[in-house]
């Protein structure tokens, strides 16, 4: 999943970048607010992480920009403006919650992931498919109980697939949901990690397949009785 970050701090925005990052989002990140408004009228978002004290253009105005053009991704405001009516205006204006510096790195992680799964439409944090369950919470996948080794980078494109389960994921929305715009995955990158996922998943009843010309989904396989 992808992530903005938009914070001015530089060592904040690092440090939560990095976090994100170890956690196998995506994450773009971005120091003001004009740029912010670039880039989210620009790229597709999971979630948008937000300062609303912006050099050259404030958070909210941010906000409300995207909400006018029926921008549908998630919005954490990340403020030391913690005044009861910021909270409302930023609330009223499109936003999906609110944090208040200082804060707790895991609630701030535990948010995330609510809002995550809000957005992708999930009440559970558990998806299933076949025998395989992958757990939002932790972005581990199970099967029959027991864990599936699976690298980062894998993990990222295996969550993609799961929350759409059953669906053709093209290959434009795989390179965009797993790097920045500072990164660059390849065509045969994405081959290779799918033809190792094939390896891990077969055990389990489940494969990657090709749809040829557009991307991949998952699908179960036929199990010998």
């Amino acid at each position: 999943m992808r992530i903005l970050l938009v914070e001015d701090n530089q060592t904040l925005a690092d440090g939560l970048a990095s976090i994100l990052r170890g956690s196998g989002y995506a994450v773009d990140l971005v120091a003001d607010g004009a740029s912010a408004e670039a880039v989210a009228a620009a790229e597709i978002y999971d979630l948008v992480i937000l300062d609303l004290n912006l050099p050259e253009m404030d958070g909210l105005d941010v906000l409300r920009a995207m909400r006018a053009r029926q921008n549908t991704a998630a919005v954490m405001i990340l403020t030391a403006r913690g005044a009861p009516e910021e909270r409302v205006r930023g609330l009223d204006l499109g936003a999906d919650d609110y944090m208040i510096k200082p804060f707790d790195v895991s609630e701030f992680e535990a948010r995330i992931r609510v809002l995550l799964r809000r957005h992708a439409g999930l009440r559970s944090s558990l998806i299933t498919y076949g025998a395989v369950t992958f757990d939002l919470t932790s972005r581990t996948f199970r099967s029959d109980g027991a864990p599936i080794d699976i690298p980062a980078r894998e993990v990222a494109l295996l969550e993609l697939l799961f929350l759409r389960a059953g669906k053709v994921v093209s290959k434009e929305a795989i390179i965009r949901s797993l790097t920045g715009f500072d990164e660059d995955l390849s065509a045969n990158a994405i081959e290779q990690y799918v033809s190792r996922l094939r390896r891990r998943l077969a055990p389990h009843g489940l494969t990657v397949r090709t749809a040829r010309g557009i991307g991949y989904y998952l699908e179960r396989l036929a199990m010998p009785a």
